[in-house]
């Protein structure tokens, strides 16, 4: 049995063509179109950064995502309909490759929206990209870069604190007292 780095599935990534693969029936992540777009865009970007995984059968167990939008013709024409893969070993049950799409899925993380607030704010002040620029690379809407932005605490964004304001309403719990 091979040791050390060799016995990695990733010392061994070839390329194949995409048409080969299949999809796993038991999957639970679900990626919206934004976010889809968002992946080629990462993928024509940076290129091929990440493998999709699979068994020696050709079903996916990470990489369902890439696998997929590898069929939008601007990577067709890069590749040429190929995509990268690495092979698990066949020991593997049904039951770890369950767990190592769940696994994988999960361990990639959340971003956290403070996080993401300074990342606006950062790339609009000091690195002066537009809001343009942030919705095509990082695929949002105006709408959540203007409230990142604003939560970040933008000086622009927010209210004088000097601005003197009403009360909105005051709750009259009389009457729900009956009174």
């Amino acid at each position: 049995m091979k040791q050390g780095s060799e016995a990695q599935p990733i010392s061994s990534v070839k390329w194949v063509n995409r048409d080969d693969l299949k999809a796993n029936a038991y999957n639970p992540n679900k990626v919206f179109p934004v976010e889809l777009e968002l992946l080629v865009q990462s993928i024509l970007t940076c290129g091929w950064t990440q493998p999709i995984v699979v068994r020696s059968n050709n079903e996916i167990v990470d990489g369902f995502h890439r696998w997929l939008v590898s069929n939008d013709e601007r990577l067709l024409e890069k590749t040429g309909g190929m995509v990268p893969v690495v092979v698990l070993p066949d020991e593997m049950g049904m039951a770890e490759q369950v767990s190592a799409t769940i696994t994988h899925n999960r361990a990639r993380g959340s971003h956290f929206v403070m996080s993401m607030a300074e990342i606006v704010r950062s790339l609009k002040d000091e690195q002066g990209v537009d809001d343009q620029w942030i919705a095509q690379h990082l695929g949002m809407e105006q709408e959540e870069i203007n409230r990142l932005y604003d939560n970040a605490g933008s000086p622009d964004t927010k209210g004088d604190p000097e601005d003197d304001f009403e009360d909105g309403w005051v709750p009259d719990f009389t009457r729900a007292e009956g009174g």
